[in-house]
C-alpha cells in the first residue's frame, strides 16, 4: 500500500471519526458520568464492535450479509430500538454530583461492563456501518497485492483514530463535569439524549442506496 495512499485513508477516517455519532455520544455521557475508567470500558466496548464489523467486510461477508433485505431489517429495527432506548436512559439519567464525579475512586467492574457492552450493542446493530466499510475499504485496498494484511492495516489505522476522538470526547466530558452546574449537566445529559434520538430517527428513515 503507498504511503500517499494511507495518508489519504487516515485524513478520511480521522474526519468521519470526529463527525459526532451514537459512540461519541456515549464516550462524552460516559466520561460525565463515570469519569474517563468508565468511558475507557465503552471505548474498548465500541472499538471491538468496529473490529468485529471490519473484519466481518474483510471476509468478504458484508456484501453478503448487505445484500439480504431481511438481514439489514432487522439489523436496522434492532439499531433504532437500541438507540431509542438508550436515548431515553440519558434523558432521564440525575446529573452526577461534582464530588462524586471528580472523586479518586473509580467505577467498579458491573458499571464498565455495562458501558462496554452498550458500545458493542451500538457498533454492532448500526447497518450503515457495515455498508460503510464495505464500500469505503477496498477504495484503498491494492488488489494486486495480498489483501489480508491491507485490511489489518486500514482497520488498526482506524479503530486507532476513532479511539483517540472517543477518548477526546469522554476528556470533554470530565472536564465539564468540573465547570457546569448540576442543572447544566442535567441538560446536557438531556441532550446527549435527544442526539440519540436523532440518530435513531435518522436510521430508521434511512434506506439502503437502490432499495
Amino acid at each position: 500500500m503507498a504511503a500517499d495512499t494511507l495518508a489519504l485513508y487516515a485524513l478520511t477516517s480521522a474526519i468521519l471519526a470526529i463527525t459526532p455519532g451514537p459512540t461519541m455520544l456515549l464516550a462524552l455521557s460516559n466520561g460525565i458520568a463515570g469519569g474517563m475508567r468508565r468511558a475507557a470500558w465503552g471505548i474498548a466496548g465500541a472499538s471491538l464492535g468496529s473490529t468485529v464489523v471490519i473484519s466481518v467486510v474483510a471476509l468478504g461477508l458484508g456484501s453478503i450479509l448487505a445484500a439480504s433485505r431481511w438481514v439489514f431489517d432487522a439489523l436496522r429495527v434492532a439499531g433504532v430500538l437500541y438507540l431509542a432506548w438508550l436515548g431515553l436512559r440519558m434523558w432521564r439519567s440525575a446529573a452526577p454530583d461534582l464530588r462524586t464525579a471528580i472523586a479518586a475512586t473509580p467505577d467498579g467492574p458491573a458499571q464498565g461492563s455495562k458501558a462496554l457492552l452498550r458500545s458493542l450493542a451500538v457498533a454492532l446493530t448500526n447497518p450503515k456501518a457495515l455498508l460503510f466499510f464495505a464500500a469505503f475499504l477496498p477504495q484503498f485496498v491494492d488488489v494486486h497485492a495480498p489483501q489480508a494484511a491491507q485490511y489489518l492495516v486500514l482497520g488498526c489505522v482506524f479503530i486507532a483514530i476513532d479511539t483517540a476522538v472517543m477518548l477526546a470526547y469522554a476528556g470533554a466530558g470530565t472536564q465539564v463535569v468540573r465547570w457546569l452546574s448540576k442543572r447544566s449537566l442535567q441538560w446536557l445529559n438531556k441532550g446527549c439524549g435527544a442526539g440519540m434520538w436523532l440518530l435513531a430517527g435518522a436510521l430508521a428513515l434511512w434506506r439502503r442506496p437502490g432499495v
